[in-house]
């Protein structure tokens, strides 16, 4: 099929960044440009040659602009088929011309609900009919009509149609799906907003709208494909977008264990850094300074620490810099909120890692936005509330008949926040604002708790521990006890409290009760 050379475009956009400059260039190459409203006015200003859709099909704007484009001297337009002879005998016929180009991108919907106290009413004048209706009309007859929905797009149409009159099929092609992939956002932004506005946390159908933010070297390992999405319309600070300042690109795995490191330290108050390995904390600590929360997150679990992924809640500043670059030390990415520039000098330099550690920078951390949390599974989704939010003190509990001291609290505080973010069964122990030792994953909470004792080592004892679901039996609580463990919080709820609590009343250990578990499977 032949390239149909591009002789008019009909345009509404509501975001005009670059369009004067393109719309002189498609005038220079002898297109004709249509326009309505807003669009007309601004190109006009710029002294560009319109013709107003209006005064094209006979039938004024109305509506206060809700109906323009909606005529069938418009669609007859952009949808005839170019090599059906009956399509161009009635477009002849009732004197409609043919469009090669639509250039449309759609009223602001989810800027416009993003904003605080929007009204309903605001909200659905934003609903676009029009455009959409044009772009997926575009985008059906493809075969003849380019359809342009982002300035991004502008360039690489307007080097087609300098170069070869009219824009290719394979263009064409990739536009056209692009085109339907906006429609579809689009729909998927106000479905939301209307489940919102009914209070539906599960809508009978769900729709997500992502867009592409890069193509990853791989997934979980080597042979597979991966790619990273942003959800469109999301708030706050993630590692979408985040601003790479050194090392290879990231990989699908390390993206995971750096979601997972900021989610550790996002809450905390104190300065904060967390060690990731496997998607598990190996370390976490905090301190008076992110220089010796770092420090002692690393002393954790020194081993397992080499290749780890790193997060801090503050700027990294030179001290905490120096930290990092410990001799023998392997880093596989750090992120935080931002980098003094004399440590990413010391960082890029320093280390034998320097040209390879990925070092991230976020922005301010901001308290986590997602309130509903997404698992695929063979054939579906699992969908449910987002387990981010603090628990509440006000509804702990001492089930023992000690209560633990303001200092033996804080650890248990800090604790607690450590063993949610640990795959369960999860057990840590810590002591003085640092993890000691982590047990994750395994079938059995004695196996989490022997490998948590295991690791703290020589350090156990003094130390409190977490648990992220209550003890079935009494026996972790002897082991405990027997490791030095000094107090225990846990959310309780197992037919066999009464057991624990006299256990730990047995060994005189303090324990509170949650009431909230924090499973993460």
């Amino acid at each position: 099929m032949s390239n149909p050379r591009l002789q008019r475009a009909v345009i509404s956009v509501s975001d005009k960044t670059g369009l004067t400059e393109f719309v002189q260039a498609l005038v220079a190459a002898g297109v004709e440009i249509f326009s309505t409203g807003g669009t007309r006015k601004h190109l006009e200003n710029a002294g560009l040659k319109i013709r107003d859709v209006a005064d094209y099909t006979g039938f004024p704007e109305m509506l206060d602009g809700r109906v323009k484009t909606l005529h069938p001297k418009i669609f007859g337009g952009i949808l005839a088929r170019r090599d059906h002879d009956e399509d161009m005998r009635l477009t002849a016929e009732h004197g409609i011309v043919s469009f090669e180009l639509v250039v449309v991108n759609l009223y602001p919907f989810e800027a416009t609900v993003a904003k605080p106290g929007v009204s309903p009413e605001e909200a659905i004048e934003n609903i676009d009919i029009g455009g959409p209706s044009l772009v997926r009309a575009a985008a059906k007859n493809h075969a003849f009509v380019t359809i342009a929905t982002s300035p991004h797009q502008y360039s690489e149409i307007l080097a087609e149609v300098q170069t070869q009159g009219g824009t290719s099929l394979e263009l064409r092609r990739k536009l056209a799906a692009a085109a339907y992939a906006h429609t579809a956002g689009y729909d998927a932004a106000i479905s939301a907003w209307f489940a919102k506005e009914l209070g539906q946390t599960f809508p009978p159908q769900l729709s997500i709208p992502l867009l592409l933010e890069n193509e990853l070297r791989y997934g979980e390992n080597s042979h597979q494909l991966a790619a990273i999405y942003k959800q469109a319309g999301a708030k706050g600070t993630s590692l979408v977008g985040a601003k790479q300042l050194n090392g290879k690109e990231l990989s699908y795995n390390n993206l995971l264990d750096l979601d997972s490191a900021l989610g550790i330290v996002r809450p905390l108050s104190q300065a904060a850094c967390a060690v990731i390995k496997h998607n598990n904390p190996c370390g976490a600590a905090v301190g008076a300074s992110l220089a010796e929360a770092t420090r002692k997150a690393l002393d954790g679990d020194p081993q397992s620490a080499f290749g780890g992924v790193l997060a801090m809640n503050q700027p990294i500043d030179l001290a905490t810099a120096e930290v990092l670059c410990t001799p023998g030390l392997f880093l596989e990415a750090i992120v935080a909120p931002s980098f003094e520039p004399a440590a990413v000098e010391l960082l890029k330099t320093k280390p034998k890692w320097k040209a390879n550690v990925r070092l991230l920078e976020v922005g301010k951390l901001t308290p986590q936005t997602a309130t509903i949390g997404y698992r695929q599974i063979e054939g579906g989704m699992l969908v449910q509330q987002a387990d981010v939010l603090a628990d509440p003190e006000s509804e702990w509990k001492i089930a023992t008949e000690k209560k633990p001291a303001e200092k033996l609290l804080n650890d248990l505080k800090f604790g607690w926040a450590i063993v949610r973010h640990v795959k369960s069964n999860a057990i840590v122990l810590a002591k003085d604002g640092m993890l000691l030792g982590c047990g994750a994953g395994q079938m059995s909470r004695v196996d989490s708790v022997e490998i948590a004792i295991q690791k703290a080592g020589e350090r156990g004892p003094g130390s409190v521990l977490a648990s992220d679901a209550f003890f079935p039996f009494p026996d972790s609580i002897h082991r405990a006890a027997a490791a030095g463990v000094i107090a225990i919080i846990q959310p309780g709820g197992s037919v066999k409290d009464a057991e624990v609590v006299a256990a730990c009343n047995e060994h005189g250990l303090p324990m509170i009760f949650t009431g909230r578990r924090h499973f993460k499977h």
